[in-house]
Parts: C-alpha cells; sequence; structure tokens
C-alpha cells in the first residue's frame, strides 16, 4: 500500500500509467470490450467499474491539453448524438478531477476498436453498463 494512492491503481496499472509517455492512451473498458483480443497489454480491474477507475486514473494523470479530443468514447450504434448512463458519468468525473477539463467526444464503434488496438494498454473492468469504454490521453507533467 501506498498512500494518497487509489488502491484501485494496480501495480500494474501503476506501472503502465508511469510507463506512459505525453501523447499515449489508455483504454478503460467495460466488461462486454474485447480487451484481450484487441492488441495492448491488457490489465484487469474486474472488481471496479469503469467510473471508479477514471476517478483514481485522473487523480494521478493529466489529460493531454495539446490536443481537442483527449478523452474518447464509443458512439452508441445507430444514435451517435446519444449520451449513454456511462459517458454522462465520465463527463462529470472529468470536470470534478481532471486537471485539464475537457469535452468528451465520441468515436464510431469500429474507430474506437482501432484507436483502443494502438493504446498504450487497456484496462478490463467490471463495467456492467452499455458503453462504458473510454480513451485518455496522456498530458504532461510540469
Amino acid at each position: 500500500m501506498l498512500r494518497n494512492i487509489n488502491p484501485i491503481l494496480s501495480p500494474d496499472l501503476l506501472h503502465a500509467l508511469r510507463a506512459m509517455g505525453h501523447g499515449d492512451e489508455i483504454v478503460i473498458a467495460d466488461a462486454n470490450f474485447p480487451g484481450s483480443s484487441t492488441g495492448p497489454d491488457c490489465i484487469r480491474a474486474d472488481g471496479s467499474s469503469a467510473s471508479e477507475v477514471l476517478r483514481a486514473i485522473l487523480s494521478v494523470m493529466p489529460l493531454d491539453t495539446f490536443v481537442p479530443d483527449p478523452a474518447l468514447t464509443m458512439q452508441v450504434v445507430g444514435e451517435p448524438e446519444a449520451i449513454p448512463e456511462a459517458v454522462a458519468d465520465f463527463q462529470t468525473i472529468i470536470d470534478e478531477v481532471a486537471d485539464n477539463g475537457a469535452h468528451i467526444q465520441g468515436l464510431e464503434r469500429f474507430a474506437f476498436y482501432d484507436r483502443a488496438a494502438t493504446a498504450f494498454a487497456i484496462v478490463q473492468t467490471g463495467e456492467r453498463r452499455l458503453y462504458g469504454n473510454i480513451i485518455l490521453k496522456k498530458g504532461v507533467i510540469a
């Protein structure tokens, strides 16, 4: 255990976050996401929701301020303007916790999978809400 570090941040997840550089991306994925077969290392967080993991990650990782879209979610198939419950929750967490605020942008489902395949890592959560997936781009620490 460490002081002032959210216990949801497992040793593997802390290692990934620390190893990431500016501009690297990490995926927080729901329980239905194909995390193990998408490509990057898959870190399991089955006992936590995507919202809990997002809050924990943003407590130690800045969002990129050099891009217009440092937080991306998967659009609802057939309803790209819809905002699922999980995504609304993600936006609230970003507004409350992120040191650099950002408005979440949406990606079409297969574009989201393609982007996730190039991420540094995927954190597979136990999130059961549909569309509970988000990609975060790491910023710099001054």
